[in-house]
């Protein structure tokens, strides 16, 4: 074999050793390449089969001390004046929003009738007494011919009990003229207290008729230099509220102003229909800025009893009953029941279940059970208010 024949021979075989050794290299590479992505898939798949949660720590609201509930206003004192006379409205002084002073003149009523019935029992007075002093003389003079024998005892005590029966008399017609005359004062309308004129219901040559089945009443006085606040606090938070407990009062007509109203009674029942209570405030109104009739929330001072409260989006209610997902040490999740003692809308209060110190998933994935493991999101979060 020629010298050239045996280099090509070694130069052929050479290339062949190196094309063989790029594909190994290749195949080896493409390998490790490939186990290596299988490797971060895993850790991928296993990273992402851990759900991610947020947790919050339980807490208590600025205004867990305080109950929420709708009022009615109405006036301290409140008195609807009726006529106890007869006849036609003659004038009226005090229109609606009037303020007035006890005693004062609020409408006069014309009585033609009554007028002549005061008249007629005023004569029968004087007629009485006039037939009351002839028998009281005429008795005297018979006891004195007693003495004489000119007349019998028996006529003389006669005459006697005439006289008394005519004093009687007299008596029954001054009853009768004193019951026509305070007919007569009824014929004013005057005011029982200072107050203010809420209602007007006549008008001057309006009807007035004792006789009727229901009279209409014509005016309205209303005491409102302080209101009364109605309340229907449910039956479990009763005990919560004794005689003093002072409560915030709102109305719409005042946006952004609140009052200060103080628990002056209790029904002390409880209605069945509602299991409610009824309850009795009082609030200054000196100024008249509120008005009886109208409505009001009245929030309540309650005494506070570390009542722990999380976000409504943690509850979790299932054929378990009502559950609530916290977080463990070991990251792992720990179900607890507990139980509602007020539903504030985003925020409920719990009664029972939760511990301050629990992490609580703020909003629990669907089909979570005890044990799972969870990847926190980050730090616990305060809770949804602090106290």
């Amino acid at each position: 074999m020629s010298p050239e024949n045996a280099f090509s021979k070694r130069k052929l075989g050479l290339a062949i050793a190196v094309g063989l050794a790029a594909a190994v290299a290749v195949v080896v590479t493409g390998l490790v390449t490939r186990a290596h992505g299988n490797e971060r898939l895993r850790e991928w798949t296993a990273e992402h089969s851990v759900p991610t949660v947020a947790v919050v720590a339980p807490g208590t609201r600025a205004d867990a001390g305080t109950l929420d509930l709708p009022g009615r206003l109405e006036a301290y004192s409140r008195a609807p004046l009726y006529a106890r006379a007869s006849g036609y409205v003659k004038s009226w002084t005090a229109d609606i929003g009037a303020s007035v002073k006890a005693g004062q003149l609020l409408a006069e009523i014309e009585t033609p009738e009554l007028d002549q019935q005061l008249a007629q029992a005023r004569a029968d007075l004087a007629s009485a007494k006039s037939n009351a002093t002839l028998a009281a003389t005429t008795a005297k003079r018979w006891q004195a011919m007693v003495a004489t024998g000119a007349v019998s005892k028996q006529a003389a005590d006669e005459k006697t009990g005439d006289a008394d029966t005519k004093q009687a008399l007299v008596k029954s017609a001054q009853a009768n003229v004193d019951r026509m005359a305070a007919m007569k004062g009824f014929a004013r309308i005057v005011a029982p207290f200072d107050g203010v004129v809420t209602t007007r219901n006549t008008d001057v040559g309006a009807l007035v008729n004792v006789g009727s089945a229901a009279g209409q009443e014509l005016f309205v006085v209303s005491d409102t230099a302080k209101l009364r606040v109605y309340v229907s606090v449910p039956q479990n938070y009763v005990p919560s509220i004794p005689t003093g407990t002072k409560a915030r009062i709102a109305v719409p007509e005042h946006p952004g102003r609140s009052y200060v109203a103080t628990v002056e009674s209790s029904s002390q029942s409880v209605n069945a229909a509602s299991g409610t209570t009824l309850m009795q405030l009082v609030v200054d109104n000196a100024s008249g800025e509120l008005l009886p009739g109208g409505f009001a929330n009245v929030s309540l001072d309650l005494p506070r009893n570390g009542t722990l409260n999380v976000p409504a989006s943690a509850l979790i209610f299932d054929q378990s009953g009502l559950r609530v997902a916290t977080v463990g040490a070991d990251d792992k999740v720990v179900l607890k029941k507990v139980a509602i003692a007020r539903d504030l809308g985003k925020v409920v209060e719990l009664a029972s279940g939760l511990d301050a110190g629990d992490r609580v998933i703020e909003s629990p994935p669907d089909g979570v059970a005890d044990g799972d493991v969870v990847k926190i999101a980050d730090a616990a979060k305060p809770g949804p208010a602090k106290g």
